[in-house]
């Protein structure tokens, strides 16, 4: 548990025998724990495993942010046009929004803590349940919502694209006192956009937290680097290509990374089909890795799973290039399956990968030889699926 552990909580709880305050889940249904079954499934994969300690953070990763309700259509020839109607071959649901780089990072051995809302309605029950329940991760500091729908993000697919549309509103502030600081981590994941920047992650970095960070589109067009308040804090910086060159305004994304990199100790800039490219501004060290070529079916949610990648390879302390191999290669993974966090691939999946591995990129990824328990097999992972749920087994 976080070392916020003695604040109460708005969440259901009850007082355990040492006073401190034990969270309930949502949902007291008797499941086998993840651990239990991941260990089953072959799965019991730990990347930090070496590393580990009894005097160490029970959290590896922490993250805050909104979950939503994703309802991916898949398998459309082309956008939709005004005034008609489009049908899709394919169809999931799944939680979205920051469950997927929570998703990815406790699908490969992370322990990771997420501080969110939940909505009070079916699609909350849903996204705590498939998180919590279905994945392990730790929702001790988030919270369900009296009144509060669930945000909604409808996503379509096609030609190698998507499109999204978004409902929601922002949850109301907590009745009772949260936890104000974020758990002693290992690391934490946060998203950078303009303003003055978000206090949790001063804290983070503070607690000794290696901060890990993405960007989204600059709606202002400034595309100020400055304004970016939080990368102070950050270890390393992952933008795409586009993001990159503008903030850096240069031509070439190699460029940007450079450039990034005397502003952060590494950089890292994707680079759609041409792979990643990294900098590390502390050793001048740079590294190129090129993407897997796969027959994808969703992208969404591929940006955090890659991040999620590149983050379970730098705790663990692999080189520079293979972290960027390994994110790329969890990115190509889930792009195969619908929505964002239930597409996320753990260690079954990369062992299943490895074993079919086309013989040109054996030496590029022998890394994985010492990562994947002999015998390792496919898992049956949870998947999105048409509905939020069944009410009879199918």
């Amino acid at each position: 548990m976080s070392p916020c552990r003695n604040d109460p909580s708005p969440l259901q709880s009850a007082h355990a025998p040492n006073g401190e305050y034990t969270v309930t889940s949502r949902d007291d249904r008797n499941s086998p724990s993840t651990a239990v079954e991941a260990a089953a499934a072959g799965e019991a994969v730990d990347p930090l495993g070496p590393l580990r300690d009894p005097q160490e953070p029970g959290c590896d990763v922490f993250l805050t942010g909104t979950v939503f309700l994703d309802i991916i259509f898949t398998g459309l020839d082309s956008a939709p046009v005004r005034g008609t109607e489009s049908w899709a071959r394919g169809m999931g649901s799944s939680p979205g929004g920051v469950a997927n780089m929570a998703t990815a990072l406790a699908r490969l051995g992370l322990r990771t803590a997420l501080a969110a809302a939940f909505g009070d309605d079916h699609y909350g029950e849903y996204c705590w349940d498939a998180l919590e329940q279905g994945e392990g991760i730790d929702l001790s500091m988030s919270r369900t919502v009296p009144g509060w729908h669930s945000p909604v993000t409808v996503s379509m697919a096609y030609e190698g694209e998507r499109t999204m549309v978004s409902h929601g509103h922002e949850a109301p502030p907590p009745p009772g006192a949260l936890p104000q600081c974020p758990p002693a981590a290992r690391a934490a994941v946060a998203s950078l956009g303009p303003g003055g920047g978000e206090e949790w992650v001063a804290q983070a970095a503070r607690r000794g937290s290696r901060i890990f960070a993405d960007v989204g589109w600059d709606e202002s067009g400034r595309w100020d680097l400055g304004a970016l308040a939080d990368l102070e804090h950050c270890e390393a910086f992952l933008p795409n290509a586009g993001e990159a060159m503008r903030y850096t305004r240069t031509d070439c994304p190699r460029a940007a990374a450079r450039a990034l990199a005397r502003k952060v100790p590494i950089a890292v800039v994707t680079m759609g089909a041409e792979g990643s490219y990294a900098v590390d501004g502390r050793t001048g060290e740079t590294a190129e890795v090129p993407a897997i070529t796969v027959d994808a079916l969703d992208p969404t949610g591929a940006g955090d799973v890659y991040v999620a990648g590149f983050v379970t390879g730098t705790l663990a302390g692999w080189p520079l290039a293979d972290r960027l191999a390994f994110a790329g290669l969890t990115a190509a993974l889930s792009v195969q399956e619908f929505g964002g966090s239930l597409s996320a691939p753990g260690w079954p999946e990369v062992s299943h990968w490895w074993r079919a591995a086309p013989e040109a990129l054996r030496s590029r990824y022998a890394f994985l030889d010492e990562l994947i328990p002999r015998g390792a097999t496919q898992a049956a992972r949870r998947r999105a699926v048409p509905t939020i749920g069944f009410r009879h087994p199918v």
